[in-house]
């Protein structure tokens, strides 16, 4: 699958979180990266930044928070299609509800693996 494609997924799956919780997010971009970091190969997405739970009166003048969404990692996880359409909306959420301050256990137990 092309990046463009990839890419495009991506905006998809985005497009299906509900506007609501878009309008809460807060400096934050998502960015689709070929690899994941060395030492990670399988790994998915990846949040980095602060939380919004966790940001206080002294958070300011910050870059933005970042979501990872890695393309060649899922690929390689995904027979079809339809499986990385799959897979890249369960990562964009999973990584969506790190920037909200939900843990990987709160998710394991929702069921956003």
């Amino acid at each position: 699958m092309s990046r463009e494609r990839f890419e495009v997924l991506v905006g998809e799956a985005l497009d299906e979180v509900p506007e609501e919780l878009l309008g809460l997010m807060s400096n934050v971009v998502i960015l689709v990266e070929e690899d994941s970091p060395p030492g990670e190969p399988e790994l998915l997405g990846l949040y980095e930044g602060h939380a919004l739970t966790s940001r206080g009166w002294d958070y300011s003048g910050v870059l933005p928070d970042r979501i990872f969404i890695y393309r060649r990692p899922i690929l390689r996880i995904c027979d079809t299609e339809d499986d990385v359409v799959d897979e890249v909306a369960v990562t964009v959420v999973h990584e969506i509800a790190h920037h909200f301050g939900i843990d990987d256990d709160r998710l394991h137990d929702l069921g956003w693996a």
